[in-house]
């Protein structure tokens, strides 16, 4: 995989990654090798998925169908920039029907994702597979894997996917095409103010996480094709793009997936920011973010789990995924 300091890219896309004896057998693999993976680490991964034919133009138009009446078809406006609120509705914005939307995919600047793709029995069973790969080494650090998800993101260059953080762990990977991913570390307050990301976590809100002149630097930038990915942990901050110039003869779409999923760690971590959120919120603290203290966060995690869930039968708040 190539990574650049600033995004720049070759004027043509390298080979398909092939399958290597680090990989045989596996849907996913690190890039540095099993004894350098890390769940807290952004970092290079490798996969084969862009293999499988549920991966393929015409399964993920069939998907997107079954998706739709479910409101689980998402699209984004034109002239998406990086710094552009992460708003995206259940209807197409040009008003075209789902089929329209991917007869008409390869028309510059299209963009649909499809949510919950494990909703799907077949996407369900291969999501599940993808992560049993790495699920000896996740569970080793995080403990048990809880909840497993997918979302498919297709476009036509020139796209955005705008500045936002996610609340799984996410195993990336690029299916068709290239973009370029930047990802920045999940605790960089510089980037992410412990407020927002606590807020986000708590309420789902992504208002106060925007990107920012300055940001780009801090990011870690991959370059990445068929075969190559990004593994980052919960809470990441990230955006991808993709430029017409790329483009090969007859490949006019780029695809990618994140194969997302919750763990132990992951629950800890919510309820920890939860706890947090009560105190700079209702007794003017600056508590320490999840992972920085293993002995806080064990005391914080039953306060933060009894918290959230009277806050939630008391006073109806919405109880966010992952908690």
């Amino acid at each position: 995989m190539t990574t650049t300091a600033n995004g720049a890219l070759p004027r043509t896309n390298p080979p398909l990654v092939p399958s290597t004896p680090a990989g045989a057998g596996r849907w996913v693999w690190p890039v540095d090798g099993e004894p350098a993976f890390s769940t807290q680490r952004v970092q290079a991964i490798q996969h084969r998925l862009h293999e499988h034919p549920l991966m393929r133009l015409p399964a993920l138009a069939d998907l997107a169908q079954a998706l739709y009446p479910t409101k689980q078809c998402r699209f984004l406006g034109p002239g998406a920039r990086p710094d552009s609120a992460f708003q995206h509705g259940d209807a197409d914005t040009a008003g075209r029907t789902i089929e329209e939307v991917f007869a008409r995919i390869e028309e510059p600047g299209s963009w649909v994702a499809l949510y919950n793709v494990q909703t799907h029995a077949a996407y369900r069973t291969l999501l599940d597979e993808v992560v049993g790969s790495m699920r000896p080494l996740v569970e080793a650090q995080e403990g048990r894997i809880l909840q497993v998800g997918g979302f498919v993101f297709i476009s036509a260059p020139p796209s955005v996917t705008p500045f936002h953080i996610d609340r799984e762990n996410n195993f990336w990977l690029q299916i068709r095409g290239r973009k370029v991913m930047h990802v920045w570390d999940a605790h960089d307050e510089r980037v992410v103010a412990a407020k927002a990301r606590e807020d986000f976590v708590v309420y789902g809100g992504l208002d106060a996480v925007r990107f920012e002149p300055g940001f780009a630097e801090r990011s870690h930038v991959f370059d990445v094709g068929p075969g190559e990915g990004v593994y980052f942990p919960s809470t990441s901050p990230h955006m991808t793009r993709s430029d017409r110039a790329w483009v090969r003869p007859g490949d006019g779409v780029a695809v990618s997936i994140g194969v997302v999923f919750y763990t132990e760690a992951t629950r800890r971590a919510a309820n920890v920011h939860a706890w947090n959120q009560l105190l700079r919120n209702h007794f003017g603290r600056t508590p320490q973010a999840p992972g920085l203290s293993p002995w806080l966060d064990r005391l914080k995690y039953p306060l933060g789990r009894a918290f959230i869930r009277l806050r939630h039968r008391m006073r109806g708040h919405k109880l966010q995924v992952g908690f």
